[in-house]
Order: structure tokens, then sequence, then C-alpha cells
């Protein structure tokens, strides 16, 4: 059975530089029938293993450790005993979640994570924060991109680990060369598609952050 990518939003709280914001996340599920990996394990382990719905979960991929997108990491790794999965260069920003808990495993650039007969490659697209990754999935015809790129523009980059000039480079050399029809799902928000971003870059570029 091929896979298949499932969606769900679970909600809590971004806690960085002394504040704290209410935030709706985006959980991405793919895989088949009997296995799949989970992109961001945000807020709410127990709504993530009843979607999974006795799946056997082969990672707990994390595009990046802001503790909204890694608060369940732990937990749901401890209910299905699947590896959590960082970059290596996000565990300053994992440890201020999870300083008693590392991650399992690391990612790396041009890694490919193999799930339900399709393969995802780790595309290493720092700016939002210095670990943050995209998981790139041709046979999907999808990009999983966690805050790097949203429908409308980049991350957000005012807060300590992140960088503007940065995440404009790893969106223009690493996302926006990809084919122009390929859904970019996103760690908040709306989907969008390469070719609906593309043409603004020059706009992001000008109006900074």
């Amino acid at each position: 059975m091929a896979a298949r990518v499932e969606h769900l939003v679970t909600s809590g709280t971004f806690s960085l530089d002394g504040g704290t914001w209410d935030v709706d996340n985006n959980v991405w599920i793919v895989g088949d029938d009997t296995e799949a990996i989970v992109v961001d394990a945000a807020h709410d382990a127990d709504a993530i293993v009843a979607a999974l719905g006795g799946r056997a979960l082969r990672a707990v991929v994390c595009t990046h450790a802001h503790d909204d997108h890694v608060n369940a990491a732990p937990a749901l790794a401890a209910a299905t005993g699947a590896p959590v999965l960082l970059h290596p260069d996000d565990l300053p920003l994992w440890k201020l979640t999870h300083p008693d808990r590392l991650p399992d495993g690391q990612l790396t650039d041009g890694q490919t994570l193999s799930v339900a007969g399709t393969e995802l490659t780790v595309l290493h697209t720092p700016g939002h924060a210095p670990g943050a990754v995209s998981l790139y999935a041709p046979a999907l015809g999808t990009v999983f991109t966690g805050d790097t790129l949203f429908a409308g523009g980049p991350g957000a980059t005012g807060r300590s680990f992140s960088h503007f000039p940065t995440i404009i480079d790893s969106i223009r050399d690493r996302l926006l060369t990809l084919p122009p029809e390929t859904v970019v799902r996103t760690g908040h928000g709306e989907s969008t598609t390469i070719g609906a971003e593309a043409p603004a870059l020059d706009e992001w570029v000008t109006r900074g952050h």
C-alpha cells in the first residue's frame, strides 16, 4: 500500500526568550496502514498515538527543537518505542525543553528516511533554528518545512538562535529549487506550493524580518 500523508492539529504554547504564546501546530503522519513516521510531535502525545491507531511508529522526526515542536516527543517515543531524531545543531534548543533526555539519533543533510516504501530526504534548512530541517518526499510530491517556509513567507527570525539571511539562503537554495508543484506542508497554518511562494522571494528579502 502506498504511503499517504495525514494531518493532525494540536494546541499548546511556545516559549522562548522569556515570552510565551498560544500556538496551534501541524503534526504530520506519513505512512500506510502498518507503519508510519511522525513529523513534529507537538503538545499532545496521546492524540498522536490515537491518530496512529496501532501502526508501528518508525521515528519521531523533529524539524527543529523549539518547544512547541518537540514537547511531546519523549512521551510519544516512550509510548511507541520509536526513536526521536533531531539535527545536532539544535541540541542547545532541545536541552531548554528536555535537559535530561537527549534525542535518540541525528538527522544529517542528505540522509534518507524510509517508511511504507517511500523515501524522505533530509534537507538542512537553518535560519529559523540552527538545526532546522525540511523533509522532501518526491514520490508524494511534498516537502515538510517545519517553520522554515510558510504560506506567505519565511519563518520568524527575531528570537534567539535564528538568523534572517540564513533562512533566506535555505529557502532559495534548498526549497525553491524543488519542482514548483511540490506541496509545502508547514509547521503551522495552511499548506502552499513551491511555485506559489517562489515569486515572492525578492519581496521577502527587501522587507526583511
